[in-house]
């Protein structure tokens, strides 16, 4: 059970290898980010994981300053604002993800796809994008 959804938790969005490797606190900062978080995995990721019906495994959330740096994270990144989140299943690819949360129509603003895991955003505020892209590392079919 986590504190966010049935299934997600705010130390899920917190945990860094990282982070905890380079003694950096990566704790969410602010309830405006925890809602951020809130906003993000009730509008897309318990969404998907509901239609999956199978784990998501949160490999990166949100991101403190000092650790979106360490990991070459753009300054402007949604992993800042607790707006985006990497995730991966042991169940499916990454492509199986991606096509799920597309043929579910969940508001994303971006969706990243990468060779180990997909990337979405989604924003509290404004409009959602609708943007699919793929990493260059990327190299397996399109949506």
């Amino acid at each position: 059970m986590g504190d966010i959804s049935r299934n997600f938790s705010f130390s899920e969005f917190e945990r860094s290898q990282t982070a905890a490797a380079k003694g950096i606190d990566n704790h969410i900062p602010s309830e405006s980010i925890r809602e951020n978080v809130r906003a993000l995995t009730n509008n897309v990721l318990q969404p998907l994981r509901d239609a999956l019906g199978a784990t998501l495994v949160v490999d990166s959330g949100y991101r403190c300053k000092e650790l979106n740096e360490l990991v070459g994270g753009v300054e402007q990144s949604q992993h800042r604002k607790g707006e985006a989140s990497d995730v991966r299943s042991p169940f499916y690819t990454p492509l199986q993800i991606a096509r799920k949360a597309v043929e579910e129509q969940l508001p994303f603003d971006q969706l990243i796809l990468y060779p180990t895991f997909v990337h979405f955003s989604h924003k509290r505020k404004g409009k959602q994008r609708g943007q699919i892209l793929y990493n260059r590392r990327y190299t397996g079919e399109k949506i």
